[in-house]
């Protein structure tokens, strides 16, 4: 049978250069089985992912912060303590490094996402100073200040439990440590060619192929497997 799917978005659907790769609209609308866009974004991009492909909107985004399925939004993180560190870390002279648009955190709901180029030292050490409920986690795209309960494998268990399916029937395919909670979950896990160290000690298989070419063999091989 065709598995149900986890996937990432940013370096695992898309091209080296950030954008999503064509193959994507070959490959997943016509996937017969759910698939759940598990994301570090903001809520509408995995929402509108889905529904330009034609799919059920099934989305996990902000690391695990917010999940959707069967039609109702769940807000699993609280963003004070997040929203707090960065409020701090903007005091002590550090800038978030998105200008004044800042369309990557406009409509964020439970964490808050600084650019590549914010001092990550000081936020490090911004976040370390407001106890154990915060945590800065590097996805390769962003510097994200969220709680520590929230991840994507905890929503993964919420969206699972509303498919009427475990976490295990699912086959991840990730390339960042935020990424390592599903691989610990799901039945199968693949981590690209340009994971980073994390995810790839956590997944089962580290793909020879990076971004989408390795994503889209991780889906032809299954599909051939199911046949």
């Amino acid at each position: 049978m065709i598995p149900p799917l986890a996937l990432d978005i940013d370096g695992t659907l898309t091209t080296s250069s950030g954008r999503i790769d064509p193959r994507v609209f070959e490959l997943l609308p016509e996937w017969d089985a759910p698939v759940v866009f598990a994301t570090g974004k903001a809520f509408p991009y995995p929402v509108a992912l889905a529904h330009f492909l034609g799919r059920e909107e099934v989305v996990i985004a902000e690391n695990g912060g917010v999940a959707y399925v069967d039609g109702e939004t769940a807000i699993l993180g609280d963003p004070a303590a997040p929203r707090a560190v960065v409020e701090a870390f903007r005091e002590r002279g550090g800038e978030v490094g998105w200008g004044d648009g800042d369309t990557v955190n406009r409509w964020r709901e439970t964490e808050v996402a600084l650019s590549l180029d914010a001092d990550e030292v000081l936020l490090r050490e911004v976040a370390a100073a407001a106890g154990g409920d915060v945590e800065v986690v590097d996805t390769g795209y962003a510097y994200h200040v969220k709680s520590t309960d929230v991840s994507k494998g905890k929503a993964l268990e919420r969206v699972a439990d509303a498919l009427d399916l475990s976490p295990a029937d699912f086959v991840a395919v990730g390339d960042s440590e935020n990424d390592v909670s599903t691989f610990a979950l799901t039945g199968e896990s693949y981590a690209v060619a340009n994971a980073d160290a994390a995810a790839r000690d956590a997944a089962d298989v580290v793909l020879d192929d990076a971004y989408m070419d390795g994503t889209a063999d991780v889906l032809k091989a299954l599909r051939e497997r199911a046949e």
